[in-house]
């Protein structure tokens, strides 16, 4: 089970749409609607990685958290992004 909502893809399907993307603009030989379509779609690829980038981390900062005492802290973890 995944923690990203199913209408975006997972990371790794992402980076490699963004690498397909890349390589496409980068040839230069793509009329200039086609390059700002594909522009905008990797954009908002971008900003989906980035999201669970961020969740990952938030992830981890709670599980290395401690207290005072050196224990470790714990408490629920919210998946949505409220």
């Amino acid at each position: 089970m995944s923690d990203t909502p199913s209408t975006e893809p997972s990371f790794e399907d992402a980076m490699r749409e963004l690498t397909r993307i890349v390589e496409h603009l980068e040839r230069g030989d793509l009329p200039l609607e086609q390059s700002i379509a594909l522009f905008e779609q990797g954009i908002k690829l971008a900003q989906s990685s980035q999201k669970q980038i961020d969740l990952a981390q938030k992830r981890i900062d709670e599980l290395l958290s401690v207290d005072a005492d050196g224990k470790a802290k714990t408490k629920p973890f919210r998946t949505d992004e409220g």
